[in-house]
Order: C-alpha cells, then sequence, then structure tokens
C-alpha cells in the first residue's frame, strides 16, 4: 500500500507573482566617455584644444551604445563641455547620460518602470526576484516599490522559497 502522498508545490500554488528586474536590464552596451582625458593635465579645460579633440575623436565607436559622460577628476567644467560632448555623440549613442554607468541604468529603469502598467497587479502578491547576475541599481528596487505599493496587495523581496516582506495592504475594518 503506497501511503506516500504526491507532492505539491506550494510555491507554484502560492499565486505569487514573482516580478524579475534583471528583464529590464538595457540590451545595449555602456561606453563611458571620460572629459579628463580631454583636459589639460587633467584638470584644466582649454577650449580651443577641447574643440579640436572633440572634432576628432571617432564618434563612431559609440553607435549603438549607451553613453555616460563624466569627468573622472575634480576639475571645475562649464556646462557646454557637456553640451558638446552631447552634439557629437548624439548622431550614434542610443541615450547620453551625466555620470556613470550606474547613473545609466538608473535612468534607463526609470524610464522603463514609467511604462509599466502597474494596475495588472490590483490586489496580487508580489515577489521582486532578488540575486541579480546583472548590476541592476537599488534605486530600481525601490522604483518598482514606489509604483506597486498602492496597487498590490503584498510585497516581498527574495526568492518565492524564501522572502523578506516589504509591504503588506492593511485590511479594511
Amino acid at each position: 500500500m503506497n501511503t506516500e502522498k504526491p507532492l505539491v508545490n506550494r510555491v507554484a500554488n502560492s499565486g505569487l507573482i514573482t516580478l524579475n528586474l534583471e528583464e529590464y536590464f538595457p540590451k545595449e552596451a555602456v561606453a563611458i566617455f571620460d572629459i579628463k582625458d580631454y583636459l589639460f593635465q587633467g584638470l584644466l579645460l582649454k577650449e580651443k584644444d577641447f574643440r579640436a579633440a572633440m572634432k576628432e575623436h571617432d564618434w563612431s565607436q559609440y553607435e549603438g551604445k549607451h553613453l555616460a559622460v563624466y569627468c573622472s577628476t575634480d576639475a571645475i567644467l562649464p556646462t557646454w563641455a557637456f553640451m558638446l560632448v552631447t552634439m557629437y555623440a548624439e548622431p550614434f549613442a542610443i541615450s547620453i547620460t551625466q555620470g556613470d554607468a550606474t547613473t545609466v541604468y538608473t535612468n534607463h529603469y526609470r524610464a522603463a518602470l514609467a511604462k509599466l502598467d502597474v494596475n495588472q497587479y490590483e490586489d496580487k502578491r508580489i515577489v521582486i526576484k532578488g540575486c541579480s547576475n546583472k548590476p541592476v541599481p537599488v534605486s530600481a528596487y525601490m522604483e518598482l516599490v514606489r509604483l506597486l505599493r498602492p496597487h498590490a496587495k503584498s510585497i516581498m523581496y527574495g526568492e518565492p522559497c524564501s522572502t523578506v516582506p516589504i509591504y503588506k495592504k492593511p485590511r479594511l475594518k
């Protein structure tokens, strides 16, 4: 007589919806443009030299990429320097961001999550997947919680088998 009960996948039957922010990660590469490399002694912007260097730079290398433009030194740069870089890079780069790669990812996620139809998560139990293999910025997790909280029944973080509670909608009395 077989007394074993069939295995039941309680996680699959729980009604949890798992959202994986890695699915929104940009598919295109991120390139870095450090203005420091075009400054006199890495600190001083000489307009004539800078303009000539921008004109001669091979901007085609940013074709189909997200471009992060920043300066890794403490140089004080005029706003127009970033504008000039943008003017040359615009025909090639998918996006141009003032900042580092994390800033590019933050902006990308903000735009991608703004398109998310949060109404589909009305009164649903949501797990925001942790343990990312890609550099998903913390700000993306924060933005997702901000967007979901007014709609979700509950929000958890981690894996469906081991979650940390983030939010639970209060019961109406």
